[in-house]
């Protein structure tokens, strides 16, 4: 078993009941996860058990307020925050443009944040928590990508950007 089998199944366990989870090979003949059907890939549907939930409780002491400083959140709440699986040195073969990328945070992603990219300087796909994020029909050329860490509309984190350029086969 891979080291990032538990963590992922970890991960997958989390997503609320209503998110629909795909499992697939990828082309390295890795184990992938996605929220989205990769194309031209078989994919199973992954069947998640009902979720526990705790009710949050009130501080036990309400006469006492923490500092403003403590309740704020750090700009750094991530000490590794970075895309994986994308080539640096030769250009992403993806004939149909549909490919997939990893997400590496540490630690690892807190509820209620989510992973959300930014392709080309703009918001791509929905936000998730999963740490494999799917893109589809990218265009060949050169592009940037990162990730950032949300929490709602409210920014958290992001990270380096990366650029790449995406080889298309051109089909008459």
């Amino acid at each position: 078993m891979s080291r990032g089998f538990p963590g992922m199944l970890l991960l997958l366990l989390a997503l609320p009941v209503a998110a629909q989870i795909y499992k697939y090979t990828d082309a390295d003949g890795n184990t992938a996860y996605s929220n989205q059907p990769p194309d031209g890939v078989p994919a199973q549907t992954v069947e998640l058990p009902p979720l526990n939930s705790v009710e949050s409780q009130p501080p036990a002491s309400p006469n006492v307020t923490a500092p403003a400083a403590n309740r704020e959140e750090p700009n750094n709440a991530y000490e590794t925050l970075e895309l994986t699986d994308i080539p640096s040195e030769e250009a992403l073969r993806a004939n149909n443009g549909t490919f997939t990328v990893g997400v590496l945070a540490r630690p690892r992603l807190q509820s209620p944040h989510l992973f959300r990219l930014l392709l080309d300087g703009q918001p791509y796909g929905q936000p998730s928590n999963v740490p494999r994020l799917q893109l589809v029909n990218i265009d060949r050329g050169e592009h940037s990508l990162a990730v950032q860490v949300i929490d709602g509309e409210h920014l958290v984190q992001q990270s380096e950007t990366v650029i790449f350029t995406v080889q298309r086969v051109h089909r008459p």
